[in-house]
């Protein structure tokens, strides 16, 4: 059988293959999914690959798949580790950090000022796939990211590093850099003035530079080998998609409830009202990541916040049942039971990361009587809720679950309201379309569109 183009995406755990055909008449069409556990271990992700392609075959029952074009998605091998190094954490540290994000980078440390030996010690120890300095406005302050990489560079680390401060440090950060084993990205400022951030640059700079360097990371040896066609960040191309949904309906919010995390991405100016009174600025697009909330290797976390008793009581069982429930807890839920536990763990998950990635309003009291702000994300005029990943597409009241966020707020959070629109990725193929629209976005759209059941 032949497909026009096939997505991997390369997870810690499973690897997932989906097949398209039609992209190149304008008429996409989703053909079937198959996977295998991701073969990391054995220093070959081409083995699960190939496992996966196999699983698709027997599904669609062919005896062969073979397909023009092959890109992937990958969060194998830790996905896309970063560090992040600016000069105050409220500006341009937050600045970088939501460039890294949106890429879909997992932040593993980030630092404010001056680097320290300490900070230095856990860099190594780190050993990230991409450094990212920033720090100053442009024409501002300069000695801390000179000071920064002046270290970096003394690590003599084999690390890509990118520069995105204070351009009159461009020449500098260059010198420093010159002659070393290290990869050197010069981007644009991503906090070139106070209050205006431009992160995507950096952000598309990270994407290719993980694209780059992929090939390095433990069991992605030979993964040039049968990929011919971008690979992404997973988290970035579920991002892609957001953006790309976004200019064809309106703002959107995307929820990916996973076994580790759950990830929130938004793609919103916010309403005009909000604006006015936000005290420091948001990236249209964002990005935020639970580490405490997976439903599966992090459940425990969540039954905590839930407490015991509680939990029993909404799933009518007694405590004791509930801890053995807790202690056998699966990957994939079977019976209703277990459906049903593991709806309340994700109810708990969407409800606390979107309520995290969202801002609010603050009154402040002066000699003027009371002035309210707004701090953060603003999500009031998200117009559609979209839920991807396991289990907001798979269990049952996945749709009532998502209804919940508006009926959560308390009145001071900036939260989408109960218009919203609540959409679900049927095909479960939203970071694939992501790769996919990279080249292809039309026949992207389309096929996300189907998925989501929007005409």
């Amino acid at each position: 059988m032949r497909i026009n183009v096939l997505v991997a995406e390369i997870g810690s755990t499973t690897t997932v293959v989906n097949a398209f055909s039609g992209i190149y008449d304008g008429c996409p069409t989703f053909v079937g999914q198959g996977q295998a556990p991701t073969s990391v271990g054995e220093g070959d992700v081409n083995i699960g690959l190939r496992t996966a392609i196999r699983d698709l075959s027997e599904s669609l029952k062919v005896s062969d798949i073979e397909y023009d074009e092959l890109m992937s998605t990958s969060s194998a091998a830790g996905g896309l580790k970063m560090t992040v190094h600016g000069l105050v954490y409220d500006m341009t540290v937050r600045a970088a950090k939501e460039a890294a994000l949106g890429a879909g980078a997992n932040l593993h440390m980030i630092t404010a000022g001056k680097m320290r030996r300490t900070d230095l010690n856990k860099l190594k120890e780190i050993n990230p796939n991409i450094i990212l300095i920033a720090g100053g406005v442009d024409y501002g302050e300069r000695d801390t990211a000179i000071h920064n990489a002046e270290l970096i560079r003394g690590l003599k680390l084999d690390i890509p590093v990118i520069y995105a401060g204070n351009i009159e440090n461009q020449e500098e950060i260059r010198e420093i850099f010159k002659d070393t084993h290290t990869k050197l990205y010069i981007v644009d400022n991503v906090y070139p003035k106070i209050d205006q951030l431009n992160i995507e640059p950096t952000r598309k700079v990270i994407q290719e530079v993980f694209e780059e360097h992929i090939i390095h990371a433990p069991g992605m040896g030979k993964v040039r080998e049968m990929v011919n066609g971008p690979i992404i960040p997973t988290p970035g191309a579920v991002m892609l998609s957001a953006k790309l949904l976004k200019e064809e309906v309106g703002d959107v919010l995307v929820l990916d409830v996973g076994g580790a995390t759950t990830d929130v991405h938004s793609v919103t100016e916010g309403s005009d009202e909000v604006n006015r009174i936000l005290v420091s600025p948001e990236p249209i697009s964002k990005r935020t990541v639970e580490g405490d909330l997976g439903v599966y290797v992090n459940s425990k976390n969540i039954v905590d916040r839930i407490g015991l008793d509680n939990l029993a009581s909404k799933l009518d069982i007694r405590t004791d049942e509930l801890t053995n429930l807790v202690e056998n807890h699966k990957p994939i839920p079977v019976s209703n039971l277990e459906k049903r536990f593991v709806e309340e763990l994700t109810l708990e998950a969407v409800v606390t990361a979107v309520k995290r990635h969202a801002g609010k309003f603050r009154d402040l009291y002066g000699p003027n009587g009371k002035k309210t702000i707004a701090e953060g994300k603003d999500l009031t005029n998200i117009r559609y809720i979209v839920g991807t990943g396991g289990a907001l597409t798979r269990l049952p009241n996945r749709e009532d679950i998502m209804k919940s966020i508006a009926l959560s707020n308390k009145g001071n959070e900036l939260l989408p309201n109960k218009e919203a629109k609540i959409l679900v990725d049927n095909n479960y193929i939203m970071a694939s379309l992501g790769v996919l629209s990279e080249k292809y976005p039309e026949a992207a759209i389309k096929l996300l569109k189907d998925s989501l059941k929007i005409k």
